[in-house]
């Protein structure tokens, strides 16, 4: 189909009914009337040979056909209008926004943050801390870090391998010299377990250490590990660390590990809407944290 033949003013009209599944709300998003989208939106049924909507009493539904059409469509003009960002913003400087699980950022993104700086001095990063996955849409992150318990299982959008995480315990170097001996794991129960999200957490490691029966169900309780391994770092008790997200904890010393017992634990991916199409900043970012990974991951 010759590209002067698409009705790009009914496609328009018709994704943002699609998206919101309501015509009023297209309207008010348009600023056009509600009659105006629903003569446009039965244009374009006309043009296409099939109906775009079920009209229910007071809603409106996709049928199959609507469905095929409206994603590429969405993606069409959410591509448009984060081109068209680009192109009016100072080109001298550039805002990437990077969605991060509020752990990754304050764990690993702070303190490295500053290396993509030197690199790339004409990239301001904006991160979000969220443990929600972005939609992608206009004036949201371009890019996300998210953790994964198996393998990706996020739709519509493209995931890359950053690093398997390996858990295992740590605890100040102040509090393993005043404290009872840990001879072997067991030597855990004298001492307060630091729990991240639940107190299942520890289970998987107490499994790998021989002790699956390990009463593991005491010790407060902290909503993300970052905090727990503060708790631990000011002595506070014993947290499961991640060996690649607190590899400059354990350099420097602040934290210890009593045990060489390691377990699996989940994976962290890059993720984004597609890869071939990220912004010049967006992929000098990726390009940045996947070589920085991997070098902490040597």
């Amino acid at each position: 189909m010759k590209r002067g033949r698409l009705p790009l003013t009914a496609m328009r009209s018709f994704e943002a009914a699609g998206r919101l599944l309501s015509f009023s709300r297209a309207a008010e998003e348009l600023f056009v009337s509600q009659a105006a989208i629903s003569r446009q939106i039965r244009e374009l049924e006309a043009f296409v040979g099939k109906p775009l909507f079920e009209r229910l009493h007071r809603r409106v539904v996709l049928t199959e056909t609507g469905r095929l059409l409206l994603e590429p469509l969405t993606a069409s003009f959410d591509d448009l209008d984060r081109r068209l960002s680009q192109i009016i913003a100072d080109p001298a400087q550039s805002e990437l926004r990077v969605s991060v699980e509020p752990s990754f950022a304050a764990v690993w993104i702070a303190p490295h943050l500053h290396r993509f700086r030197e690199q790339h001095p004409d990239v301001d990063v904006s991160v979000e801390a969220d443990v929600r996955l972005v939609e992608f849409r206009t004036h949201e992150a371009e890019l996300a870090i998210r953790f994964a318990a198996a393998a990706r299982s996020w739709l519509r959008v493209e995931a890359r391998h950053l690093f398997d995480c390996r858990t295992t315990p740590v605890l100040a170097p102040g509090l393993l010299a005043s404290g009872p001996p840990l001879s072997s794991p067991a030597d855990l129960r004298h001492y307060t377990l630091l729990h991240e999200y639940d107190r299942k957490y520890w289970a998987g490691w107490f499994q790998a250490a021989g002790l699956p029966d390990f009463a593991s169900q005491k010790g407060p309780v902290y909503p993300d590990a970052a905090q727990a391994i503060q708790a631990a770092k000011l002595g506070h008790g014993v947290a499961l660390c991640d060996l690649v997200l607190d590899s400059e904890d354990l350099r420097l010393g602040t934290v210890v590990r009593p045990f060489e017992i390691e377990v699996s634990d989940g994976a962290y991916w890059l993720v984004a809407p597609d890869f071939r199409r990220l912004s010049r900043p967006a992929k000098a970012f990726a390009d940045w944290i996947v070589q920085e990974l991997a070098s902490a991951t040597e």
